[in-house]
């Protein structure tokens, strides 16, 4: 929405950074904050919002449900394994997209003990679906290479 002298004043969000380190790391912080969620507001169905894994971290295995998720890597290096028993895995590095269908089961693992990985998701839903899943994962997972 505009106002009379043509200035946009609620289509645009911001974020501030302090905002999100103090929900991640502060003395109730899970390494998940929400930058921007939509629901109730008319927005887009959308969550986005970022998350720490600690060094030598990880996730176990999961997946979002009906969400499409992307992840960006904004810092450091990930280990990723996806499929059934996680047979599939690659690295994700600072710079790096990663694209998850609906009810795909994936884990990440924070290759560093010394540094964390800093990711930025954005989820095609906002409802907080991360349904656990206990997999054995593969020994021998497959390198997936992509371009």
């Amino acid at each position: 929405m505009s106002t009379p002298d043509g200035r946009w004043t609620d289509g645009v969000r911001i974020a501030r950074a302090e905002r999100l380190r103090t929900a991640k790391h502060g003395p109730s912080g899970t390494g998940r904050a929400t930058a921007f969620d939509f629901l109730g507001t008319g927005g887009a169905q959308t969550w986005i919002g970022s998350v720490t894994l600690q060094p030598g971290g990880a996730t176990g295995a999961h997946h979002h449900g009906r969400h499409e998720v992307v992840v960006y890597v904004a810092a450091g290096r990930s280990e990723i394994r996806w499929g059934e028993t996680l047979e599939f895995v690659t690295v994700a590095e600072a710079g790096d997209f990663i694209y998850f269908a609906p009810h795909v089961p994936h884990w990440e693992r924070n290759l560093s003990n010394t540094e964390a990985v800093e990711f930025v998701v954005v989820r095609s839903d906002n409802e907080p679906i991360a349904i656990a899943l206990d997999v054995v994962p593969a020994e021998q997972p497959t390198r997936f290479q992509t371009s």
